[in-house]
């Protein structure tokens, strides 16, 4: 399986956690990061589609069961008032372009895999219609790109279901992380967790479905 963001919080969880259960994990991260295990480091910045495509070079003819989109940024908080246009660009370039991309740069490497599995690390920030219910944080670049990725959840469910590959898009709860902040109300180890599970036992069925980390159906 591969990852992103892998460098710490959720993603850096989440890779300890495949391969402490046998998988060979292939951690893509932006700088330098070292691992324990069964985990493969590999370099990607998924805000350069050259990156990008390297890392498509460099695993050429590796099969891959899982891809998950993980890696993330939040952007400014500030409301409508600091909503600055390079910020918002930069914000969904990472969070919604770069997932279509390593999806499309990967697919030969998922279409060799035996799970088939993309999911994507989305947000109930995200959500038309439960996003701002009990949150009304001035982010609007990491809505707006947490929607996008939904929308390309369910095109990329779409375009693959010939291809027998499941795409989902999860929310991993209010995780204490470093976007996070000391706030949160759930562990990263409880997310990563109930992340795993979903995904595990996701197929066709579930492919184009947005579910929360303890399995509840998100309303899109």
């Amino acid at each position: 399986m591969l990852i992103t963001g892998a460098s710490r919080g959720l993603g850096r969880e989440l890779a300890q956690l495949y391969a402490a259960d046998g998988w060979r994990v292939i951690a893509c991260v932006r700088g330098q990061a070292s691992f324990d295990g069964n985990i493969e480091m590999q370099s990607l910045d998924v805000s350069d589609t050259a990156s990008i495509a390297a890392l498509g070079r460099t695993i050429e003819g590796v099969a891959v069961d899982v891809l998950i989109n993980n890696a993330g940024i939040r952007g400014d908080t500030g409301g409508l008032a600091t909503l600055d246009g390079d910020d918002f660009v930069e914000v969904m370039r990472i969070n919604a372009l770069a997932p279509l991309l390593l999806a499309r740069t990967l697919r030969a490497n998922l279409l060799s895999g035996a799970h088939r599995i993309i999911a994507n690390i989305s947000s109930r920030a995200g959500s038309l219609a439960e996003g701002t219910l009990d949150d009304d944080d001035g982010d609007y670049a990491y809505r707006c790109s947490k929607a996008a990725l939904n929308m390309a959840t369910v095109k990329l469910a779409q375009d693959f279901h010939m291809d027998g590959i499941t795409v989902l898009s999860l929310h991993p709860g209010w995780v204490k992380t470093d976007m996070g902040g000391d706030e949160a109300n759930v562990a990263v180890a409880t997310s990563a967790a109930g992340l795993k599970t979903i995904i595990d036992g996701a197929d066709m069925a579930d492919s184009g479905s947005f579910r929360s980390y303890d399995g509840r159906r998100i309303s899109w």
